[in-house]
C-alpha cells in the first residue's frame, strides 16, 4: 500500500487557549496579522479576545469581519486584497468552516500574484502561504487541519483549492468558544463531522489505514457527544470531546476524501443557501442506505464507533444498525429534513442531479457504490 500522510504541525488543545494566539504567532515570526472571521464573531466578543492576546505580544492587528456563508469569490479577493495593502505577515482564521477555508485562501494568495482561478483544482498553487494559525468555533468542519478550501464562484458554482501549502501551522482548538452555539448550528456541524469521518472510511479514492484510525476514533467521540451537547449545550466536557472528535475526522478525509453525501450537499448550499453541515445531514442517511450493498462491511466495522454494547451476529445487521443509527440521530437533532421546508423547488431537482453529475463527479467517484444521474435525483426526491 502506498499513500502520503499529510498533518497539522502543532495542535494545541486547551480550554480558553484563545489567549495564546499572541505567543503562537509571535513563535511562526509575524509582525502585523489580520484576523479573518464574520460578524458574529465579532459581536460575541471573540476577536477582541483574539485582538488583545496579539497586542500584548506586541504585534499590530487589523480584523476583516466580512466574511460570508459558502465564502463567495468576490469576498474572499476583497480580505485578499486588504491583507495585502495592510502588508499583513500572519493570518489567523477564527470562526466556522466559511472563516477558516477563506483564512488559508488569503494567507496563500496575500503572499503571491497568483488570483484564485489559478488556484482552482489540485496542486495548482506555488509558493509559500503566510504564517496562518486556524481557531475553529463550531465542532465540525475540521478545516484547521485540511488543505482544503472550498468557496462559491462568480458562477454560483462550488469550487475547490486543493494544495498542501493550505496546511496551517497551528490549529488551536478552545472548546470555550463553542459553548455558546445555537443548537441547530451545533447540529449541523456535529453532523457535517460524522460525514467526514464516515465518507472518510468508505472512500475509495486514498483510503488508508492511519486515516481509518483517525475515522473511527472521531466517530466514536462524536457519537457519544452529540446528543450531549444538543441536549445540554453547557456539557463543557462533552464540547471537548466534538472538537477533537471534529479535529480527527478532518484529518481523516482530508488524507482519504470525502464522496457523494458532500456532493449532493453542494448545490443545496450554493443555490438555496443551506448550511453546509445541514445540507450534508439532509441527504446523509439516504445515501449511506443507498450504499449499503456495496459498503456493507465497512458500515459493519463502524457499527461499534456509534453503537456500543451491542453484539452484533452478521455483518448485514451491524450495517443496517449502523445506518439506521445514523438516520435517528438525524431526526432527533432538531433540523428540518425536508428540501420543500428549506426554501428547494421541486423543479430544481433534475438541474441539481446534473450539476453533480457533470461538475462534482469526482466526489461520486469516491463513493463506495457507483451511482447515475437518476440516483442522485432520486436522493434529492426522497427528501424533498
Amino acid at each position: 500500500m502506498s499513500f502520503v500522510f499529510r498533518s497539522v504541525p502543532r495542535i494545541v488543545c486547551e480550554t480558553g487557549g484563545i489567549a495564546k494566539c499572541g505567543p503562537l504567532m509571535k513563535e511562526l515570526g509575524a509582525n502585523r496579522v489580520t484576523i479573518i472571521c464574520d460578524p458574529g464573531i465579532v459581536a460575541l466578543g471573540y476577536a477582541q479576545k483574539a485582538e488583545d492576546s496579539l497586542i500584548s505580544a506586541g504585534i499590530a492587528v487589523q480584523v476583516f469581519p466580512d466574511v460570508a456563508a459558502d465564502p463567495p469569490q468576490k469576498m474572499v479577493e476583497q480580505a485578499i486584497a486588504k491583507t495585502k495593502d495592510w502588508q499583513t505577515d500572519g493570518i489567523i482564521g477564527l470562526g466556522g468552516g466559511s472563516a477558516l477555508d477563506t483564512a488559508k485562501l488569503v494567507a496563500l494568495l496575500a503572499n503571491s500574484d497568483q488570483t484564485i482561478e489559478d488556484v482552482y483544482g489540485v496542486d495548482k498553487a506555488s509558493g509559500d502561504r503566510l504564517p496562518l494559525i486556524q481557531i475553529p468555533t463550531t465542532a465540525g468542519t475540521g478545516s484547521e487541519v485540511t488543505w482544503v478550501s472550498v468557496i462559491t464562484d462568480n458562477d454560483n458554482l462550488k469550487q475547490v483549492v486543493y494544495t498542501p501549502q493550505l496546511m496551517p501551522d497551528i490549529a488551536l482548538l478552545d472548546a470555550e468558544l463553542t459553548y455558546g452555539l445555537p443548537q441547530k448550528v451545533t447540529a449541523a456541524t456535529g453532523l457535517d463531522a460524522m460525514v467526514h469521518a464516515i465518507e472518510g472510511y468508505t472512500s475509495r479514492t486514498r483510503k488508508n489505514p492511519m486515516a481509518d484510525g483517525m475515522a473511527v476514533a472521531a466517530l466514536s467521540l462524536l457519537g457519544k457527544n452529540l446528543k450531549k451537547v444538543i441536549e445540554n449545550p453547557g456539557d463543557k466536557d462533552a464540547r471537548s470531546a466534538m472538537q477533537q472528535g471534529s479535529l480527527l475526522a478532518g484529518m481523516a478525509f482530508a488524507n482519504a476524501s470525502v464522496a457523494a453525501i458532500h456532493g449532493i450537499a453542494y448545490p443545496l448550499s450554493a443555490q438555496f443557501h443551506i448550511p453546509h453541515g445541514h445540507a450534508n445531514a439532509l441527504v446523509m442517511a439516504q445515501v449511506l442506505r443507498f450504499n449499503l450493498s456495496a459498503a456493507k462491511q465497512l458500515y459493519a466495522e463502524l457499527a461499534p464507533a456509534l453503537i456500543e454494547g451491542q453484539n452484533f451476529t452478521s455483518d448485514t445487521e451491524a450495517a443496517e444498525a449502523f445506518v439506521n443509527q445514523i438516520s435517528q440521530m438525524v431526526a432527533d437533532s432538531g433540523l428540518e429534513t425536508r428540501l420543500r421546508d428549506l426554501g428547494v423547488t421541486e423543479e430544481s431537482l433534475p438541474e441539481m442531479a446534473k450539476e453533480v453529475f457533470t461538475k462534482i463527479y469526482r466526489l461520486i467517484e469516491s463513493n463506495p457504490r457507483d451511482m447515475t444521474i437518476d440516483d442522485i435525483e432520486a436522493i434529492y426526491r426522497q427528501v424533498y
